[in-house]
């Protein structure tokens, strides 16, 4: 009888996509890629409009899903000269509709909109931003109030928003997110993410460490040099505890008492000198035997009210925190295992054994946590079920959750006075800080005030004769008789910061030192020179900054700016501020 060849299936490649976008899944995988591609971006493009084309040029190219630009102007020779998506035939042509032209040969799958007319008209109906998942809106202010508006859609919608504003060698940007903004998968250090339960094991670790230490001084040299280093620091944690009333090393003193325990274990009459998994071991002590915590973030997602009380409105992060926070009360402060082990010298079959044995525990904890998770979904009547997927993620990267909340942007209120007090306690160090970049920002907004003045008055670019923006941004200035910050520019009128007396009965410093004050009217002399002018490879690194941010807000991934960055490009300086 002839015998039956069995012909092993064709191995698949990658497909065309995979292959497209190989470097970014490697990033944000493919649940990063696929929130991406759902992704509907509007862009409220105003001034020259270059860092919102550079902005959407870093988002085309990994394949965001769709984009709306919204601009009425015209190509002029302005634009010529610093937008790199135009061309010397678009002169007199829609902006928008040129600068998509370019940009769709970019990246054909991404589906491009223009829309020829003014913001101000667009935002008189709100509920238009509806379709859309993010929102870049471009400064300058053409009026302040159709930018109050908008924020105050996007906030009430909870619909992300970018403020961008690039002028002359600065530039800023603002993040408005809604009100509880979590990120689970942050992307933290590898090396921090391993949790080994050491002080916590389990049945079947200990059962293997009985096995592998059993005889351990007879064991021959090479047996003795590839046992796991997690396993020796277990073996001489229980000679440890014998003498120590059953206590693991508490202190930076017994733990380096304890090193020295472990190191005299090893061989060093062998051809090497020493053994590398003893060597293993003793660098691990200090990082690998400490009790178990949660980090700052993670704690205050267990305390907030929607953690501790869920109902069927609850978004799936709030129910699976809670199944979460019940596990880690359950085991006395322990959560749920990632089972992921580090590199460590060991046998093969050992260390595919161990590895077996913190997956199976994983998988364990996972049950447990989701056997909640579906508990708290039929007691509050929820459907459709989470995904499994989304409840391993949260299990894994639990420790490292970090939870914003988002805050509205300053400037949409810069019609009125501004209320520093919750932020001046954070501020006040910081603009007595000679080289700060805080100036800056608040030189953005006095700007935006100063726009929004004359945008209403005048409905056109300032002449180049004209005295005011001088006399009211720049003038006080030189003369000295500059008010206390953030009262820049008496034109903004900004409110002078207080702190609450219930709070701290100290006034806010005033702002005097001569450093910030020649800041600040460096500032100011830049972006009165520049003219609501933008330099392409200013406006294209800013470009690069904020899709950064964009496409961590889309994927939800990595951690966010929070919630202001301002850029100096004549000192290539760039700094973050909640504000």
């Amino acid at each position: 009888m002839a015998e039956t060849i069995i012909t092993p299936p064709i191995l698949q490649g990658p497909t065309a996509k995979e292959k497209k976008y190989d470097r970014q899944l490697r990033l944000w995988a493919a649940n990063g890629q696929a929130a991406l591609e759902n992704a509907k971006v509007l862009l409220l493009n105003s001034g020259s409009g270059v860092v919102g084309v550079e902005i959407l040029k870093n988002l085309i190219l990994p394949g965001v899903g769709s984009f709306t630009i919204v601009d009425e102007t015209n190509v002029s020779e302005l634009d010529l000269g610093v937008n790199f998506f135009l061309e010397e035939s678009s002169l007199g042509k829609w902006r928008a509709e040129e600068t998509c032209k370019f940009l769709q040969e970019l990246n054909p799958e991404v589906k491009i909109n223009a829309l020829k007319e003014s913001i101000d008209v667009f935002a008189d109906n709100p509920s238009r931003l509806e379709q859309y998942s993010l929102i870049l809106l471009v400064g300058p202010t053409t009026n302040a109030r159709v930018l109050e508006k908008i924020c105050e859609y996007a906030d009430k919608s909870s619909i992300p928003l970018f403020y961008i504003h690039c002028q002359g060698f600065f530039s800023h940007f603002s993040v408005q997110l809604p009100a509880q903004f979590p990120i689970v998968d942050t992307h933290p250090d590898p090396a921090s993410t391993q949790d080994l339960r050491l002080l916590n094991p389990w049945p079947e670790l200990l059962e293997f460490l009985e096995t592998k230490t059993r005889n351990l001084d007879s064991l021959s040299d090479h047996d003795h040099g590839h046992i796991p280093y997690l396993l020796i620091l277990l073996h001489f944690l229980n000679i440890w505890k014998a003498s120590h009333d059953a206590q693991a090393p508490a202190n930076y003193f017994e733990k380096k008492e304890f090193k020295a325990l472990v190191e005299s274990g090893a061989r060093t009459n062998n051809s090497e000198g020493g053994e590398e998994n003893f060597d293993e071991a003793a660098a691990a002590v200090l990082k690998s035997l400490n009790p178990p915590s949660i980090s700052s973030g993670l704690r205050q997602v267990f305390e907030a009210d929607d953690c501790q009380n869920i109902k069927s409105t609850s978004a799936n992060f709030w129910i699976i925190a809670n199944a979460i926070r019940n596990f880690h009360t359950s085991h006395n402060g322990i959560l749920p295992l990632p089972g992921a082990l580090p590199d460590m010298k060991a046998q093969s079959s050992d260390y595919i054994q161990l590895q077996n044995i913190y997956k199976a525990k994983a998988r364990s904890d996972l049950a447990e946590v989701t056997r909640t998770v579906r508990s708290s979904e039929q007691e509050v009547g929820r459907n459709p079920p989470i995904e499994q997927a989304e409840i391993e993620a949260f299990c894994k990267g639990a420790q490292f959750v970090k939870m914003i909340h988002g805050r509205p942007i300053r400037v949409a209120k810069c019609t009125a006075e501004i209320d520093w007090n919750d932020r001046a306690k954070v501020l006040s160090p910081e603009l007595q800080t000679p080289d700060s970049l805080l100036p800056l920002y608040f030189a953005f907004l006095a700007l935006d005030r100063y726009q929004d003045d004359i945008d209403r008055i005048q409905k056109v670019r300032k002449p180049a004769d004209d005295e005011q923006l001088n006399d009211i941004m720049a003038g006080r200035v030189v003369s000295g008789a500059v008010p206390p910050l953030p009262m820049f520019a008496e034109s903004a009128h900004f409110s002078t910061p207080t702190i609450d007396p219930e709070h701290d009965p100290k006034p806010w410093p005033r702002f005097d030192t001569p450093e910030a004050r020649t800041t600040f009217d460096n500032v100011v002399k830049e972006l009165d020179r520049a003219d609501r002018g933008e330099l392409h490879n200013i406006a294209a690194l800013t470009g690069g900054m904020v899709a950064q941010e964009v496409i961590k807000v889309i994927t939800k991934q990595y951690v966010l700016v929070d919630n202001t960055c301002v850029f100096d490009g004549i000192a290539s300086k760039t700094a973050v501020f909640n504000i």
